[in-house]
């Protein structure tokens, strides 16, 4: 059983969006979660409202550029059928949005996307906007101690990441069992391997990891141990175990959100902040390219201005002063 009514039922939900409808395809109960300042959001209407409405008013000329979408079961405990979804949102930011003073200019809004279809509507979603991604391309610098490189982030080297067609679950599952080997091997990163030589258990030697502004994009595994794993392993300790929604898989790609995916205390230096030793969550959505039996590309958006808030630094109210 195939999933291009899922499919379809998205795609019409995104045209209506970028036509500047109020969201007719979803469910009126619709659960949404999504980056901070949003939060989690119950209503269509109060979506509209809260999101989208003030989002078109301020970036003008608003475009979709999709870079991934494909579909599948969630085997999780949660179950549903999910569509996967991650491009940028470009358009000109001539008006002030969430405080942010406009520039003008072209903007691309990175954004990861889950939605759960049922009775032929988009009833549960997950909808990620990189903002501090924004902000640095609005003029700000909210994260100096950034490790990896400040980028607009392209899709799959492969170009080949519209699965607007079924593909063989066979190819899914193999996905999926990549995906799984990762997770196992992370663990509580307490594999007792060299850093570097447990990544390679999973990953292809020249991966590219496209972290979220704050951290940002990095290449091959000795350059993500250095500019991203290793730092993020030394600042965190009580790392609990992984909290997904949703996880699954469709061809070459696959992922996985939580709310939150999992938490940790900070006990070291990280993104150039000392630690205070507070126990906060990471709301992560996680998309992978396969490539054989090993990860090739990896997309990650984490809510960092949800997570630095935990620990009392509201980077959002300080650039806007509100």
């Amino acid at each position: 059983m195939g999933f291009q009514a899922e499919k379809q039922v998205v795609l019409d939900h995104y045209a209506a969006l970028d036509a500047g409808a109020d969201m007719p395809a979803c469910g009126p109960d619709l659960l949404w979660r999504g980056f901070h300042p949003f939060g989690e959001i119950i209503g269509a209407a109060a979506v509209s409202e809260q999101v989208w409405r003030p989002m078109r008013a301020a970036i003008t000329s608003l475009q979709r550029r999709m870079d991934i979408f494909f579909a599948g079961e969630n085997y999780l405990p949660a179950g549903g059928r999910w569509v996967v979804s991650m491009g940028h949102l470009m358009g000109l930011f001539d008006r002030p949005w969430l405080g942010l003073k406009p520039t003008g200019k072209i903007v691309m809004l990175r954004y990861a996307a889950f939605h759960r279809v049922d009775g032929g509507r988009v009833v549960e979603e997950a909808m990620y906007f990189d903002i501090p991604h924004l902000m640095v391309q609005a003029g700000y610098r909210p994260f100096p101690g950034q490790t990896a490189q400040h980028l607009v982030q392209p899709g799959p080297t492969t170009h080949a990441g519209l699965l607007h067609e079924d593909r063989d679950p066979k190819e899914g599952r193999r996905t999926l069992a990549a995906i799984e080997a990762m997770i196992n091997d992370l663990g509580t990163w307490q594999l007792g391997l060299p850093l570097e030589e447990e990544l390679r258990r999973t990953w292809h030697e020249d991966m590219l990891w496209w972290g979220p502004e704050g951290i940002g994009a990095t290449y091959t595994i000795p350059r993500y141990a250095q500019q991203h794993s290793a730092p993020f392993r030394a600042a965190f300790s009580e790392r609990s175990s992984t909290g997904h929604i949703a996880r699954l898989a469709e061809g070459h790609f696959g992922g996985f959100f939580g709310w939150p995916n999992f938490t940790a205390r900070l006990t070291g230096p990280f993104m150039g902040q000392e630690p205070d030793g507070k126990l906060a969550e990471f709301r992560v959505i996680d998309l992978y390219r396969r490539q054989g039996d090993k990860l090739a590309e990896n997309w990650v958006v984490i809510d960092l201005l949800h997570f630095w808030k935990q620990h009392g630094w509201d980077i959002l109210g300080e650039a806007t002063g509100t």
